[in-house]
């Protein structure tokens, strides 16, 4: 269950960095990556909609949520389960593979990854 609290309390394409990883830092490109795909980690599943809103499922409980983006960065307060379980906060979200690295604190704090499907 904290791995899954974890992950929710992390959600144009730059340079390549060394692992591989490509930031994105930009509304259009994260729209372009995540729109009609869930964002999934065992346990999880999430949609990030045009519009704003975040909805899915974590460990059976439902999660919803708002987003914006800020400068190079992901917005977003979560609930799970009707409880806020971040206030807003920033990510830094990278691109590695077939999902994406959400950074919490503009990229300073603890991280998640999720699959794109």
């Amino acid at each position: 269950m904290r791995l899954a609290f974890a992950a929710l309390a992390i959600l144009a394409a730059s340079p390549v960095l060394a692992n591989g990883a490509r930031p994105v830092t930009d509304r259009a490109a994260f729209l372009s990556l995540v729109q009609g795909r869930e964002l999934t980690r065992l346990g999880i599943s999430l949609n990030v909609t045009r519009d704003g809103r975040i909805t899915g499922s974590a460990l059976g409980r439902a999660v919803t949520g708002t987003w914006e983006w800020d400068g190079a960065y992901f917005c977003r307060v979560l609930k799970w389960g009707g409880k806020v379980i971040d206030s807003y906060n920033c990510q830094a979200v990278q691109l590695e593979g077939a999902g994406l690295r959400f950074t919490s604190d503009r990229g300073t704090g603890d991280s998640a990854r999720l699959q794109l499907r």
